[in-house]
């Protein structure tokens, strides 16, 4: 039998490498090495190859080129010798700089978002557009007081990597397939689990729904309910802007409701009509109010009489000065959808959360996710029930309330001092604070406000933007993800460029009745 020795290659193998997709018959006779070090020079300036980047080490692509490999050596070795490669040990070749070239003439094309930058009035328009909040992230900001993030510098690095490592020493082969489209049995089952212990929701795992995040979760819920002929689910007022955009997006109409100090006022949503009710009960966005007992009652009578629930726990784990408030759905079992993820626990980027429906419209929903992406993918889901089961989230979730205790301490006491007209809303709970400017005159408009504040080096959102009938003007104020030395020094911004809008809303005003009153006198 005729083998082949030991290392010499084998001919009836086309040679050639995926990486770059190198074949070394495009290479000279005799010039093997000056061809590769080219490419790879080539690959480095027009940024295939960016800098970080690991290249295959010198016996690897050797190999899947069937050429020596001292000629891969030495085409490593000159980019070296010229700076752009360094050799890292155990890491490998890496790619630490790329050449000068020359700058491309560039094509004529649409500017993309993250290539201009507007004016800061630019970027606060009275009526926001659907893609304002990624307009909005893009943005550059000294301090980024912008609501709805955790503190990301928390997440748990360590322990996930821990948990991975153990997901991936005990999971046979099978679990690398397709799965349920309800989610991983895992966990579900420490869904369940957490939500019995945190928010007093007895359910059984077969009935949760894993998903990628809120906003999926409201796209899930939409289609539905629209199958079922309901068109209009109403809405907090003021309340989230993004959750009105998703449900807009969804064929929804979303007529709002006024929100006070207790909640939700049950008896303006009756007048509305509509069929169905989206609220945030435990740390209502953006007053921060939490839906009180008697309006819990009167919420019951509602979906008695055949309303439907879709409660977004919104920020239901970060409290501070009150005692836990159990979830609606705890309630309503048969007439609340129950939303929640781990967005403002751990990070939004792990896009995972989770849907407890009716019984009713289970099947409906496990029906639009499986044609929605046949299910979250596995492993990122199973280190999360390992989290859980472990007890490492809870560990998590103790170490983040003191943490935002302290920041949120932090950005009252500056706004006392900085801006001691200004009225706090909603501080008892949550990852932000609403501040209100009452008395102030109708020039006042918190779009030029913020607008202000970011030429200030602060980003944040205009109040208004979150509702739809007429508001007082205000600021919703994000204060986890931000140091607390930053948070002083972005409150005292916000109190210049306050002083710089009103200044300026006077001057208009002061120069507006000045040609009124010389048009009163031409007359």
């Amino acid at each position: 039998m005729n083998r082949s020795k030991d290392g010499e290659p084998n001919r009836s193998v086309t040679p050639g490498s995926d990486f770059l997709q190198l074949d070394p018959a495009d290479a000279p006779p005799g010039g093997l090495a000056d061809w590769l070090a080219g490419r790879l020079r080539d690959a480095v300036a027009d940024g295939r190859l960016p800098v970080g980047t690991r290249l295959p080490a010198t016996r690897v692509l050797a190999a899947e080129l069937r050429v020596s490999r001292g000629a891969v050596t030495e085409a490593y070795q000159r980019l070296a010798d010229e700076g752009h490669l360094a050799g890292r040990g155990r890491a490998g070749t890496i790619v630490v700089a790329a050449p000068l070239t020359p700058a491309p003439v560039p094509l004529p094309e649409r500017p993309s978002r993250a290539a201009t930058t507007p004016a800061p009035s630019a970027s606060f328009p009275t009526h926001p557009g659907p893609d304002i909040f990624d307009v909005l992230r893009d943005l550059p900001a000294r301090i980024d007081l912008s609501p709805g993030l955790p503190d990301l510098a928390a997440f748990p690095r360590a322990a996930w990597q821990r948990a991975e490592r153990t997901v991936l020493r005990d999971l046979p082969a099978a679990g690398l397939g397709y799965g349920d489209p309800r989610g991983t049995p895992a966990l579900r089952t420490a869904v369940a689990a957490w939500l019995a212990r945190y928010r007093g929701i007895s359910a059984d795992p077969a009935g949760i729904v894993v998903v990628a995040g809120t906003a999926q979760a409201l796209g899930l819920v939409a289609r539905v309910l629209a199958r079922e002929g309901i068109d209009r689910i109403a809405v907090e007022d003021p309340g989230s802007l993004g959750v009105r955009q998703h449900l807009a997006h969804w064929g929804m109409t979303t007529p709002p409701v006024p929100v006070d100090t207790a909640g939700i006022r049950v008896d303006r949503l009756r007048a509305t009509g509509a069929p169905a009710v989206l609220l945030t009960p435990a740390h209502q966005f953006p007053t921060g109010a939490v839906l009180g007992g008697d309006r819990r009652r009167d919420l019951t009578r509602w979906a008695a009489a055949g309303g439907l629930v879709i409660e977004d726990d919104y920020d239901a784990e970060h409290r501070y000065d009150r005692p836990p408030v159990p979830a609606l759905r705890s309630m309503l079992p048969d007439r609340a959808f129950y939303l929640g993820s781990v967005s403002k626990l751990l990070a939004p980027a792990l896009r995972t959360g989770w849907i407890l429906p009716p019984a009713q419209h289970l099947d409906a929903v496990i029906a639009e996710k499986r044609f929605a992406d046949l299910g979250n993918a596995a492993l990122p889901q199973l280190v999360l029930a390992e989290l859980m089961n472990s007890g490492e989230m809870e560990r998590i979730l103790r170490l983040l309330r003191r943490r935002h205790r302290r920041r949120r301490d932090t950005m009252i006491e500056a706004i006392a001092a900085h801006l001691p007209t200004a009225a706090v809303h909603g501080a008892a709970a949550g990852l932000h604070l609403t501040i209100t400017f009452p008395g102030r005159p109708g020039t006042l408009h918190d779009t030029a406000l913020a607008a202000a504040a970011l030429e200030h080096g602060v980003k944040t959102h205009p109040l208004s933007w979150h509702a739809q009938r007429p508001h007082p003007p205000g600021l919703v104020l994000g204060y986890a993800a931000v140091p607390a030395s930053a948070i002083t020094d972005a409150i005292a911004a916000l109190a210049r460029a306050l002083h710089h809008t009103e200044h300026h809303a006077e001057h208009h005003a002061a120069a507006r009745a000045a040609r009124s009153s010389a048009s009163q006198r031409s007359r």
